[in-house]
């Protein structure tokens, strides 16, 4: 007893700083498991700090990456309507600043990602077994080239959405279109983050069915809601509420939902899994069947 009360005191001050040592056989208590998140978090969260003080070095090239959209919009619509008068403002004497720390903070999320990333893996991979770290792994290597995917989408459509949008100012009254840049970078954010989480959604169906939650049958007989649901999501989800953004994210989730509809009938039928014999299947998450 004696020995476990001074070893903490061995260590030193900084010694919250490396997350704790497990008991035998890995096991921790609920006070290491919280030592150990408070050291995840402190370790991801002086990544990002880090990566954000380092974007300050090429912050005009990150205003460029987040002002290309608008650049591109406004050159169409200026082609189309040369009496198109469209301006980018710092609205208020803070909106510099806050505009900057935002752009640095999310360039510093995205730059420091490996990190973030790994210290959750690190936290949550030791209570897994070795089957559950498999369908973890596997739903990872799925799930970021499609959401990565999802975010170029949303990227390219839109310039294409800010062209619609603006459109309708009236011609030849005078009327100055006037964007805050810190409200565009929030929408941009906006728009990028639900394109790509919307591209998640296959992932999530064929996990649910790997674990016995929803069959390939379940999904065949909800097509059409889901169909119906993927464009009133798509209207509500995207700000800019245009129908080109709308159609643009719409289509490709109804399109993989319908991909993940099929790979789920195919599991569920080498499995002999039908209608008639699913009630035989009951759900164990301890072996995904």
């Amino acid at each position: 007893m004696s020995a476990a009360t001074t070893e903490p005191a061995k260590e030193g001050r900084f010694a919250w700083l490396r997350p704790p040592k497990g008991g035998p056989g890995g096991t921790m208590s609920i006070w290491d498991h919280l030592r150990e998140l408070r050291y995840r978090v402190t370790i991801s969260a002086f990544a990002v700090v880090v990566a954000g003080l380092a974007s300050i070095f090429f912050y005009r090239t990150l205003v460029g990456i987040v002002m290309a959209p608008w650049l591109s919009a406004q050159s169409a619509l200026k082609a189309a309507r040369p009496d198109a008068n469209l301006m980018v403002v710092n609205n208020g004497v803070t909106s510099s600043f806050t505009f900057a720390v935002v752009l640095c903070v999310v360039a510093g999320i995205l730059m420091a990602t490996p990190v973030w990333v790994y210290q959750l893996w690190a936290f949550i991979a030791p209570g897994l077994l070795a089957k559950e770290k498999k369908y973890a792994l596997a739903f990872i290597g799925a799930a970021t080239p499609l959401f990565l995917a999802g975010c170029a989408l949303g990227y390219y459509v839109w310039p294409k959405g800010i062209q619609v949008l603006l459109s309708f100012t009236p011609a030849d009254m005078g009327i100055t279109n006037l964007q805050d840049m810190a409200a565009f970078l929030k929408m941009e954010i906006q728009i990028i983050l639900v394109f790509g989480l919307s591209f998640l959604l296959p992932v999530v169906v064929v996990a649910l069915n790997q674990f016995g939650l929803v069959r390939g049958y379940q999904l065949k007989r909800w097509r059409k809601g889901v169909i119906f649901g993927s464009v009133v999501l798509a209207a509500v989800a995207t700000p800019t509420t245009d129908p080109f953004s709308m159609l643009a994210l719409a289509v490709p989730v109804t399109s993989m939902f319908i991909i993940a509809e099929y790979i789920c009938r195919f599991r569920d039928k080498r499995r002999g899994i039908s209608e008639e014999t699913a009630a035989e299947f009951a759900v164990d998450l301890e072996d995904g069947q």
